[in-house]
């Protein structure tokens, strides 16, 4: 028999446990959840969106859906003038167009399915220094629209979620890449 000295088992196997928590939540500890880089301005004035098109109720549903996704991102305050804002958005619908993506079985001359785009062009200016970041950059918003149950009522259905997309697109495109 050995008259050296072993450590006890369960004591040994929390020292490693430890360890390896130590270690795991050593590097987790920097990590930023989104970008990492601040945006070089503060606060944003939207202006109120432009529509170049024969879309009912889109520059309603464009503009709502845009301010909701800025506040709801939470990097830019939201101004009430562009006299107080770092910058200025501006987005103006462009185009809306719908294609055709299924027919419908029993009438090949019918649309099951569509697919509805919503172009906008978006432009930023830097109020303190007053030149333009951005100057009217393109984005487009692609939904798929099933007529089913008609095709007016599909398509007004889906001019939020459409809304929602192009928004998304914007904030994404404007605060990111700054």
């Amino acid at each position: 028999m050995s008259s050296a000295v072993r450590p006890p088992t369960r004591l040994w196997s929390l020292l490693v446990a430890f360890a390896v928590l130590l270690t795991v939540s050593a590097g987790c500890a920097n990590y930023r959840l989104g970008t990492a880089a601040a945006p070089a301005f503060r606060s944003v004035y939207v202006e109120p969106v432009a529509n170049r098109t024969h879309l009912p109720q889109a520059q309603a549903a464009v503009s709502t859906r845009l301010r909701e996704t800025l506040a709801r991102d939470g990097r830019l305050t939201l101004v009430n003038s562009a006299a107080e804002a770092d910058v200025t958005l501006t987005l103006v619908i462009t185009g809306y167009r719908r294609d055709v993506s299924a027919v419908r079985e029993d009438d090949t001359g019918l649309a099951r399915k569509f697919n509805v785009t919503l172009a906008a062009a978006y432009t930023v200016r830097d109020n303190r220094a007053g030149k333009l970041l951005a100057d009217q950059r393109p984005l487009t918003a692609v939904r798929e629209v099933f007529t089913d149950g008609g095709q007016l009522q599909a398509e007004y259905q889906a001019l939020p979620l459409l809304a929602e997309t192009l928004a998304g697109k914007v904030v994404r495109a404007f605060v990111d890449a700054w």
